[in-house]
């Protein structure tokens, strides 16, 4: 097998990552579009790669002299991509649940929710007004209910800022699995969805250090 053979082949056997990325910094298209990219071709100057039945070409640029700087091209080209991007060389792959004092702040954020999903709940006359004993304290349902958009309110702009800020950075695919656990999460929890992907970057930033 030749060298540019056996790139190819370790290029879409290991690597497709990076073959999605190339098309989307160098060529402009979706992730989406760019899914299952697959190393058609290769030169010197140029990496032709398919995707979705559609040939793209990225430059190499400056052309390499040779195909033993191929490895050294396509790690530089990775990086460039994510910077294009905006990405992170880390990519965010597990859900961390809510632990700890996050744990009962999140519980009492989902029975919030539940308890306003009908307003009825919070009348007189009701069986969770009466166990709870709110007709000794009459004010405080009707602050829960004024407070309730705008908790929504808040917990919708944090969940967009998670979407934008740390999940399209951190590589999850848009409505993935992983990606709808720390949405969800994030819309009941706000904050501490944050802070949990937070330490899981530190924690492989300290890996990558050490494996350096």
């Amino acid at each position: 097998m030749s060298s540019k053979d056996f790139i190819i082949k370790h290029m879409n056997a290991d690597h497709q990552d990076s073959l999605g990325l190339f098309l989307q910094a160098y060529c402009g298209i979706t992730s989406t579009q760019a899914k299952n990219a697959q190393l058609e071709e290769l030169s010197t100057a140029a990496l032709i790669i398919t995707a979705h039945g559609t040939r793209y070409s990225v430059p190499i640029e400056p052309p390499m002299k040779n195909y033993s700087e191929a490895r050294g091209r396509m790690v530089a080209m990775h990086k460039e991509s994510l910077k294009r991007l905006g990405r992170s060389e880390i990519t965010l792959t597990e859900y961390r649940a809510p632990r700890g004092i996050q744990a009962v702040i999140f519980v009492l954020c989902l029975l919030f929710y539940v308890t306003c999903f009908l307003r009825s709940n919070l009348q007189p006359g009701s069986d969770l007004y009466e166990y709870l004993g709110l007709q000794h304290v009459p004010w405080f349902p009707r602050l829960v209910c004024i407070a309730q958009p705008f908790v929504v309110l808040i917990h919708i702009i944090e969940t967009t800022a998670l979407i934008v800020t740390q999940l399209k950075p951190l590589n999850v695919p848009v409505l993935s699995g992983l990606w709808w656990k720390w949405v969800a999460s994030c819309f009941v929890e706000g904050y501490g969805s944050f802070s949990r992907i937070k330490q899981f970057v530190k924690e492989q930033k300290a890996k990558n250090g050490k494996s350096q």
